[in-house]
């Protein structure tokens, strides 16, 4: 399904379902009071962004370290990909759904209702900020403790009333620390209003490295010498230039032209250096258009080159990577990759990677235009805030990371 599609039944829909399954919820408690539970065996809830998957890697570890829990995880069968990368919750406890069609969705969500209670699960962490439909599997799970985000007094959505442990999201730290802030809210000795009621450090977002084997290793540095003939490895520093963008957010995405002349100053400026344009497998075409406009031997199109368990491999010997405020940012987070990230309707002081990263941001008045009290849908149709970063901007940051002919 379209995004916007998605945006709309979630809310003509959602509004309605939370209220009653907020009643209906209440109803069943006069019948039968609730019961606590230790969180033995919690089931993490993100969908949409495989971004959020490795940005929720803290959060999760921090609740099977402290609290000795088993991990589970629903998210969209076309993410799923993205867990494994870490490999925090095992492949035997992910559950997914399909966003292909209204009767898929409906079908494996009736699908899920059973696999929640096949599986004893006691503790439900809903990650999401932008989806009522994430709230109603939350309050339809069974669990004992259900843990998310709450608007009090605050703009945001509506989500109704499902939650026993309610965390405000505070729009002032990163993410990944309003993630930790779930899992703090839920081993909190006593009850808060609002949750949590705690401090999170920078050391508690750190990101665990892919294991990565020196056969992995050797394998992307032959997919690469088959797509670039002319690859040496030991002489050719590989540059990975990502320019794509989810359909969930257009307005992400840098400009090809700046693009391809910022690419030219690259291979302009360091003779051993070799671009790869990596992209989704659907976008092969329009990294077909870039290479064409680059117009040089050293810049190959990449797109959908390696299987996404190899993007590590290739990450790892790789020099550095330019991109989008897009997945691969966070995926390389999970190596050592120096990676340079083009910010515009977002900000990175919320959603910046948390591995080698440098942000560039242009900091306007309008910008970040998207948040949870909009559901992450901005009323922008020119993207100024990225227009106005100039290719010699980007150029001038990676600079230091090329060589000159050494």
């Amino acid at each position: 399904m379209r995004v916007d599609t998605m945006r709309r039944i979630d809310f003509w829909a959602g509004v309605p379902l939370c209220f009653l399954a907020t009643l209906l919820l209440r109803a069943w408690r006069l019948v039968r009071p609730a019961s606590s539970a230790p969180p033995q065996r919690v089931l993490f809830i993100e969908l949409s962004e495989m971004g959020s998957a490795i940005l929720a890697d803290p959060a999760m570890r921090k609740v099977q370290r402290e609290a000795g829990a088993e991990l589970f995880f629903v998210i969209f069968a076309k993410n799923r990909a993205s867990l494994a990368l870490l490999g925090t919750v095992p492949a035997e406890n992910i559950f997914t759904l399909r966003a292909t069609g209204m009767l898929s969705l409906a079908f494996d969500t009736l699908r899920f209702l059973l696999w929640v209670r096949s599986q004893r699960i006691d503790t439900v962490v809903d990650l999401e900020l932008f989806s009522r439909f994430t709230a109603l599997l939350t309050g339809a799970s069974g669990a004992a403790n259900r843990v998310g985000f709450y608007a009090f007094h605050n703009e945001g959505l509506y989500r109704g009333q499902l939650l026993t442990h309610r965390v405000l999201y505070n729009p002032h730290i990163h993410i990944a620390k309003n993630f930790v802030a779930l899992i703090n809210a839920l081993l909190a000795p006593t009850a808060e209003v609002p949750y949590s009621k705690t401090f999170i450090s920078d050391d508690e977002i750190s990101l665990a490295k892919a294991q990565i084997p020196g056969s992995a290793c050797e394998e992307a540095r032959a997919i690469v010498t088959r797509h670039a003939s002319n690859y040496r490895p030991g002489r050719h520093r590989l540059v990975l230039i990502n320019p794509n963008a989810s359909e969930l957010l257009v307005q992400r995405r840098w400009a090809p032209e700046n693009y391809a002349a910022l690419i030219r100053l690259i291979l302009g400026a360091d003779p051993q250096a070799l671009v790869l344009i990596t992209c989704a497998p659907a976008e092969r075409e329009e990294a077909g258009l870039l290479e064409a406009a680059v117009g040089d031997e050293r810049c190959v199109n990449f797109a959908g080159a390696t299987a996404f368990a190899q993007l590590p491999a290739l990450y790892s010997i790789s020099h550095f990577m330019v991109t989008n405020d897009s997945g691969p940012a966070h995926f390389a987070a999970v190596t050592d990759l120096p990676t340079f990230v083009i910010f515009g309707p977002e900000t990175p002081a919320l959603y910046g990677a948390l591995g080698r990263t440098t942000p560039i941001y242009a900091g306007l008045a309008c910008s970040p235009c998207v948040s949870a009290a909009n559901h992450r849908k901005t009323a922008c149709r020119n993207n100024v805030c990225l227009q106005v970063i100039a290719p010699e901007r980007v150029f001038a940051a990676v600079a230091p990371l090329l060589g000159n002919g050494e």
